[in-house]
């Protein structure tokens, strides 16, 4: 009698896809999540560089206005990522070539810094020493910004299982104009300085 229902037992699949699908479904839910938190995380990164760039290119006019340029940008993450916080940056230079460029110094001891009594120029009339030669504005006619939007965001699809999937993430898109020519552009100083 027990060989009979072993044999029917071992032969019935009854039940058996509530067994698979018990099995494979978390993994399922789990690749979906990830899919999922991918996507948002491009679209995201896309709605953040086309705002940057646009309210870049709004910044580059004589008319420009830097508040509403970053209400913009900050109004399309936000529609996309809700409570993010999106920090602004800009930095302005006589030139593209100026970028990140440090102010020219006599690097005596050919360490890279500034420092023990090295002369330098003061290009940018500050009355000090930059590794970076650019001002911290929207610059003037002619002038070339560097502008940058840092998003910090908490990520919409939690991904069980994953460390740091809770955790704050970080987005940051830059874009580089050249502003109308409105007015004239100002030359960097030569005032020559001493460094600490």
């Amino acid at each position: 009698m027990t060989a009979p229902l072993l044999r029917r037992l071992r032969a019935g699949e009854r039940g058996s896809a509530v067994i698979e699908f018990a099995v494979a479904a978390p993994v399922l839910l789990l690749l979906l999540i990830g899919i999922y938190d991918m996507a948002h995380r491009a679209y995201l990164t896309a709605i953040l560089h086309g705002a940057v760039e646009e309210a870049s290119r709004q910044d580059g006019l004589e008319i420009a206005d830097n508040t509403k340029a970053d209400a913009y940008v900050t109004a399309m993450v936000q529609r996309v990522a809700p409570g993010a916080t999106v920090a602004f940056k800009r930095s302005s230079y006589y030139d593209f070539a100026d970028i990140k460029r440090a102010e020219a110094w006599n690097d005596k001891n050919t360490n890279g810094k500034c420092d023990n009594g090295e002369t330098y120029t003061d290009e940018n009339r500050n009355g000090r020493w930059d590794a970076d030669v650019g001002n911290s504005d929207n610059g003037g006619g002619n002038d070339v910004v560097l502008y940058t939007a840092t998003v910090t965001y908490t990520p919409v699809f939690i991904v069980p299982f994953m460390p740091n999937s809770t955790s704050q993430r970080t987005l940051t898109a830059s874009t580089v104009r050249k502003n109308q020519p409105y007015e004239l552009q100002a030359k960097y100083g030569s005032d020559a300085g001493s460094c600490p």
